[in-house]
């Protein structure tokens, strides 16, 4: 053959080859891209994609330019959904014989007939019979996001909230935690600036204090302190999701002001999203004690609205298959709840954190059970407040059993000068780590009787002699605990706070994660690629 005739060969060979791929596509869902030979790629900007078994239609808001220009009117829907399905997106782009640009909507249909081939559709005919639902939205919020995919029951959460001031003054440091027997660690506190950006309460202990393996000769922009040490405890402990709790008793004064505007709610979860990816951790625990009128209640709801639409974006945008958790310390009395929109918030909540303690103490005329789970009616001044009528209520504001979780205190409160439960007291005493308080790591005091309530289940201790009673938690009503939320089915349990318990076989800590037996072995997240801190950024490597 001559090279005149091999040429004209190979060049019809060429020209029928790329004809024959030019007429077929492939519909290809890898994260969010949908690949044609065209070289033509797809982005989803805030939509949506699904896949059938006979078809793969991806909903955006762009319209495709191949050739001669096509329209469409298909509508799309901005839908928050699971961290697996939108990826971060440009605004326009362009190549040859190609344009792609978000000025109008448009859908793609691709409908497999043979792997290597479709049938492709545009234009505004496109049919969306397979494509997301609107979502409805609440009370003028965003939608609520799809929540987590519910599958089998995945164990309980035993969780403790950790404090960088129990670190500095009373050296109970990361290494500390009883990582063996916790499903979440809550790390206390955040502070908020009256703009609304959430911001470290102190940098030294949470930062850069040097632990005995840091080394000083590491280079770069690199983390120690608490959240180091955290994050290496995440790394050896892959249950282990550790929060930033934000507020609490001394910051959540501020909600009010830094939440009070659109901007500034905008800005405390782009904030909070911040801190978080650059710490390491897995979530944010939003905690204000409390909302106090109608407008700080709508100012909660859109709070928390707007932190889980911020973290969704923030794993659809690094392409992070991984639900950041975003939970809230929440009331367990009614006057506390009474500015809490429990129906409204709970789309958006992962977890309730319910505070089911401090139902007596000074602000009480008699001494009384402070984290009792039934009313004693023999004794009513005793048990003026109890968990199980507070869990009754959030299950019929609509909260899911499994959502709430519900706290024990790590600390006891004093009662002087009185003559048992439900009895009249002349002061709350000294205490430590303040007036009135005890650590339950230092009860039953020397002295002290030892009794439990059989009726309310809550222990408590009396001393005759100095006429003092102090109520907490023990092994045997926290055991109890434990078995009220197996039988009532709930999410699990918390402790308030972690240097407070005992580091032997009585610690409470271990007696919840025992009694429970099957924790929440969910994994944790360790990819940070945007954090600021370099360590962090590439998985702490040699930890």
């Amino acid at each position: 053959m001559g090279k005149g005739r091999s040429w004209a060969f190979a060049y019809g060979l060429l020209v029928g080859i790329a004809s024959a791929i030019e007429s077929s596509a492939e519909c290809v869902l890898a994260t969010t891209t949908v690949y044609l030979p065209t070289t033509v790629y797809v982005f989803a900007p805030n939509g949506t994609s699904s896949h059938g078994g006979d078809s793969c239609i991806v909903t955006s808001s762009s319209s495709i330019t191949m050739g001669t220009p096509t329209s469409s009117s298909t509508e799309t829907t901005d839908v928050v959904g699971t961290p697996t399905t939108i990826s971060s997106v440009p605004t326009s782009s362009s190549g040859p014989g190609t344009t792609i640009s978000s000025t109008s909507l448009s859908s793609i249909s691709v409908t497999p007939t043979s792997r290597g081939s479709s049938n492709i559709t545009t234009g505004s005919s496109v049919s969306t019979s397979t494509s997301f639902p609107t979502p409805t939205s609440i009370g003028g919020l965003p939608p609520p996001p799809p929540p987590p995919p519910s599958g089998p029951f995945r164990g309980f959460k035993n969780a403790v909230y950790f404090t960088n001031w129990g670190i500095a003054q009373k050296k109970y440091v990361p290494e500390r935690l009883p990582v063996d027997d916790l499903s979440h660690v809550l790390y206390a506190f955040a502070d908020i600036a009256p703009n609304g950006t959430v911001l470290s309460a102190n940098p030294e202990v949470d930062l850069a204090q040097k632990y005995p393996d840091d080394k000083s000769w590491e280079r770069g922009h690199n983390a120690y302190g608490a959240v180091k040490q955290l994050y290496i405890h995440k790394k050896w402990n892959r249950q282990l999701k550790v929060l930033l709790s934000v507020g609490g008793g001394d910051y959540s004064p501020k909600f009010a002001a830094a939440t009070s505007t659109e901007m500034r709610r905008q800005t405390f979860a782009k904030s909070a999203v911040k801190l978080v990816t650059d710490w390491g951790f897995d979530g944010i625990d939003i905690d204000w004690e409390y909302p106090t009128n109608e407008a700080e209640r709508d100012s909660l709801v859109k709070l928390v609205a707007a932190c889980r639409v911020a973290f969704d974006r923030y794993s659809f945008h690094n392409h992070l298959a991984y639900r950041f958790l975003v939970t809230v310390a929440s009331p367990a009395t009614p006057l506390s709840w009474k500015f809490v929109d429990l129906p409204r918030m709970d789309p958006y909540i992962d977890i309730w954190h319910l505070m089911s303690y401090d139902y007596t103490g000074s602000w009480t005329p008699r001494s009384g059970h402070q984290a009792n789970v039934f009313a004693n009616k023999a004794n009513e001044a005793s048990t003026p407040l109890n968990t199980n009528d507070a869990v009754r209520y959030y299950e019929s504001q609509g909260i899911k059993g499994q959502k709430i979780v519900i706290g024990s205190p790590l600390y006891g409160r004093s009662f002087n000068g009185t003559s048992g439960l439900g009895e009249n007291y002349t002061s709350i005493g000294t205490g430590d780590p303040q007036p009135g308080v005890w650590y339950y790591k230092d009860l039953p005091k020397a002295g002290a009787r030892e009794l439990f309530d059989d009726v309310a289940k809550a222990t408590y201790s009396y001393d005759q002699s100095a006429r003092e009673l102090i109520s907490y938690d023990n092994v045997r009503s926290t055991a109890f605990k434990a078995n009220y939320v197996r039988d009532r089915r709930l999410g699990g349990a918390f402790f308030w706070e972690a240097s407070g318990d005992r580091a032997d076989g009585r610690s409470l800590v271990k007696t919840m994660s025992r009694t429970l037996h099957w924790l929440d072995r969910t994994p944790n997240n360790l990819r940070y690629p945007t954090s600021q801190y370099m360590n962090i950024r590439f998985g702490m490597p040699g930890a």
